[in-house]
């Protein structure tokens, strides 16, 4: 089964994956996954994507879901930051949940969001410019839904959070 109806962005639900795919996404939710993906994994993605020309990333190799490249303006320093993260196919465009591995700040890019809404996506071999906006709490659940049928780890995060709120973002084509 795919997640979502976004036709460039086709993502397995975890019980579709195959066993590799399966491990490596119950991998990376565990304390260990987390204290090794969470300092390397934006590194190995943005490698393996120039490697390639942008057709993958070590997350979709690893996990088969494939990562999506964000290009934000930093809220501090004005600067370009690009980070992998995992979208999740919106009526709208694209959905991300700002869970940080459970940790108990947002990531830097949900706040690069907040106070620059505008944003570059590339997904594949399709890039494009995006507005983004916090989701509605129902979007918010709808994203969440979506996410936790091929990644049931962000159940692990959210707990990890303690009292923060996971939000989510929809990304708009501009």
């Amino acid at each position: 089964m795919s997640v979502g109806d976004n036709d460039t962005m086709p993502v397995q639900s975890f019980d579709d994956t195959n066993a590799f795919y399966r491990v490596m996404r119950s991998f990376a939710s565990t304390k260990v996954g987390v204290a090794i993906f969470r300092p390397t994994g934006h590194h190995l993605d943005r490698l393996v994507a120039k490697l390639t020309g942008g057709r993958t990333s070590f997350t979709g190799i690893a996990s088969g879901w494939p990562a999506v490249i964000l290009t934000t303006t930093g809220a501090k320093s004005g600067e370009p930051r690009t980070v992998a993260v995992f979208g999740i196919p919106h009526p709208d465009g694209l959905g991300l949940i700002a869970s940080n591995f459970g940790g108990e700040k947002h990531p830097a890019w949900y706040y690069n969001l907040k106070a620059n809404p505008q944003a570059t996506v590339s997904a594949g071999r399709d890039t494009w410019r995006a507005t983004a906006r916090l989701a509605t709490d129902s979007e918010r659940d709808e994203i969440w839904a979506k996410g936790l049928e091929v990644y049931p780890g962000w159940r692990k995060y959210e707990t990890r959070a303690g009292d923060r709120h996971i939000e989510a973002f929809v990304l708009s084509r501009d």
